[in-house]
């Protein structure tokens, strides 16, 4: 039986590699014309609020969020729930 042994240098490639990969499959999915995900830029335009009340509204609940390395992103449906006053 062998034994293989994984370094942190191994670890830190991994991650790298695995997060380029998320990043590829949102940024594909970022152009499409049906935009699922939005990220804060673009929900404080749709909604004309300032950075600190995207983080206020997501702190408290109101706005759920999925973070993926270090940048949150918010559903599109949500923001237009939001907008049509289904979520106060």
């Amino acid at each position: 039986m062998s034994i293989e042994i994984i370094t942190k240098d191994d670890l830190e490639v991994f991650r790298k590699t695995l997060l380029n990969d998320i990043k590829l499959l949102l940024s594909a999915n970022h152009n499409d014309d049906d935009k699922g995900w939005l990220r804060c830029s673009d929900v404080r335009k749709m909604l004309k609020i300032s950075t600190g009340t995207v983080q206020n509204l997501r702190i408290s609940g109101k706005l759920k969020s999925q973070k993926v390395g270090g940048i949150h992103y918010y559903k599109l449906t949500d923001i237009e729930n939001m907008i049509s006053g289904k979520i106060k």
